[in-house]
């Protein structure tokens, strides 16, 4: 009679660990860095994997009073450079985590 019962809490606690393994991952997101560069190394942008810019390095070569608009170019195409090495590696983590947990490769978590 409350066979069903037992599926719904094994359910409910899968779903559980799965919302621990999220918050962990999420954590650990923090602490992973991705470097962005532009300008063949000229203008690096470094982020967390969550995507939060933590750096900026400039070479001072680049300062020329003329050269503004360039070098704001290469600032800005070095952080959207960072900025999608961090969406890559976290969507990685996230594959790596719901691998673990046996759901379909592909799912995109959170919900």
């Amino acid at each position: 009679m409350f066979k069903g019962m037992g599926d719904m809490s094994k359910m409910m606690k899968t779903a559980q660990e799965m919302q621990t393994k999220m918050a962990e991952m999420q954590e650990a997101l923090s602490s992973v860095t991705v470097v962005g560069e532009s300008g063949a190394g000229l203008v690096k942008a470094t982020c967390t994997a969550k995507g939060d810019l933590t750096a900026l390095d400039i070479d001072p070569s680049i300062f020329h009073p003329d050269e503004k608009e360039v070098v704001e170019d290469l600032i800005l195409a070095a952080i959207k450079d960072a900025q999608a090495k961090a969406a890559d590696r976290s969507q990685s983590e996230m594959s790596r985590m719901t691998e673990g947990l046996g759901l379909p490769a592909g799912m995109k978590l959170p919900f």
